[in-house]
């Protein structure tokens, strides 16, 4: 239904784009690049063409050298064929009227010896192997696990922010619009920002500043090449899919969050994966549903997720300048959002909720402040559009 008067179907000013609607299109691995080559191909180009009717198509993680290529046949952005292959998708999605960001991505240590290059090891912030983790190296291989990796010495942090920034040149060469930095999900950025995958003793590791420090050198980075108004950045401060956990989410992500905002980004997305559940996400982009760890006790489940909405809290204090949230359509089955959103005016004075945008998922305003009652939950008097019930949300399915 394209009903001209529904909140989705609203235009939406992003960065220096103009979205004709507030529906987005999340990333979404496909797996479907040439071989030898990692180049996108025809069938990519059609399949986002297709697509082009989003207000804003945000492309499949795309890994910014071999280097951090962690699963096969995954499209690169760090050769000539590569760049000439994205330039027909650009091409395509263009002239069909849409918009599209690429997703810069580096996979760390989710990777295989088969996928690096000479056989090397994957690397890390700390030569840790993610239990349980896995990838595929073939069509055949079927899923294997992922190697211990090793650590990066410091004196290579200079060369993984230069993949970013060359990265961030060829999607610019290729015809993006913009690019979102993917620093979530147990990949390389993520894994320098949350403790439990960071032990380094050196200016990269051990404080929040520090671990902050390279995903932020790649952002200013990626910003140098772009401006501010045309690059997004992803993150996951509660996700435990790739083995991932950080001993404080709360303190590590809202301190990320306000150095972001300070850079002055065009948006931030928040994923936040408790369990088998995809929760919330924050600011102007889409959600992608995750395979977590389902082994959780109920208990733990329920702490992890209060731990999610003290994270979701800080980091909308401090990103209030992005003035949006989105909610999972999945989120809870118990709320219906689409008739929620639809039946609610957001007034343009709003601080924070004058800008709805949905991919797969439904937005709400917030209010300016959100405040916690004494057992720690935001309080119920404060929450009208019940982002943050009690009871965890329902499970979520991709």
């Amino acid at each position: 239904m394209n009903n001209v008067n529904d909140a989705l179907f609203q235009p939406h000013d992003l960065g220096t784009l103009t979205l004709p609607n507030r529906v987005l299109m999340s990333p979404l691995t496909r797996s479907r690049s040439s071989q030898p080559g990692d180049v996108p191909n025809d069938m990519n180009t059609q399949y986002y063409q297709q697509r082009a009717g989003a207000g804003l198509i945000i492309s499949e993680a795309t890994q910014v050298s071999p280097q951090g290529k962690g699963y096969a046949f995954t499209p690169g952005i760090h050769s000539e064929e590569q760049i000439e292959g994205w330039r027909k998708v650009t091409s395509a999605v263009h002239m069909a009227g849409g918009r599209i960001h690429m997703q810069l991505w580096h996979v760390g240590r989710i990777s295989h010896t088969a996928l690096q290059p000479d056989g090397n090891k994957p690397v890390a912030p700390s030569a840790i192997k993610p239990e349980g983790a896995k990838t595929f190296i073939s069509a055949d291989s079927g899923m294997v696990d992922v190697p211990e990796p090793r650590a990066l010495e410091t004196s290579e942090m200079a060369d993984i922010v230069e993949q970013y920034r060359q990265g961030a040149l060829n999607a610019k060469a290729a015809g993006f619009d913009g690019v979102e930095v993917h620093a979530a999900n147990g990949y390389l950025l993520d894994q320098f920002l949350k403790s439990g995958s960071n032990h380094r003793s050196d200016e990269f590791g051990g404080s929040v500043e520090n671990r902050m420090r390279l995903p932020l050198m790649v952002i200013e980075a990626v910003i140098d090449v772009w401006g501010k108004d045309n690059v997004g950045v992803r993150v996951s401060p509660t996700g435990s899919f790739n083995a991932m956990y950080d001993e404080d989410p709360v303190e590590t992500f809202g301190e990320f969050a306000k150095r972001l905002n300070d850079l002055g980004i065009s948006y931030i997305e928040v994923m936040i994966s408790v369990g088998v559940t995809a929760i919330i996400m924050a600011s102007l982009m889409g959600v992608m549903n995750t395979a977590t760890d389902v082994s959780f006790d109920v208990r733990k489940r329920n702490e992890l997720y209060r731990d999610a909405r003290f994270a979701m809290k800080r980091m909308v204090d401090g990103v209030s300048q992005s003035r949006t949230i989105l909610l999972p359509l999945q989120d809870n089955p118990s709320t219906n959002w689409p008739e929620h959103i639809r039946e609610q005016t957001v007034p343009a004075s709003d601080p924070i909720g004058d800008s709805i945008l949905a991919t797969a998922v439904l937005a709400v305003s917030l209010p300016e402040h959100i405040d916690l009652n004494s057992d720690g939950i935001p309080d119920a008097d404060n929450d009208n559009d019940g982002l943050f019930n009690e009871d965890p949300p329902g499970d979520i399915t991709d």
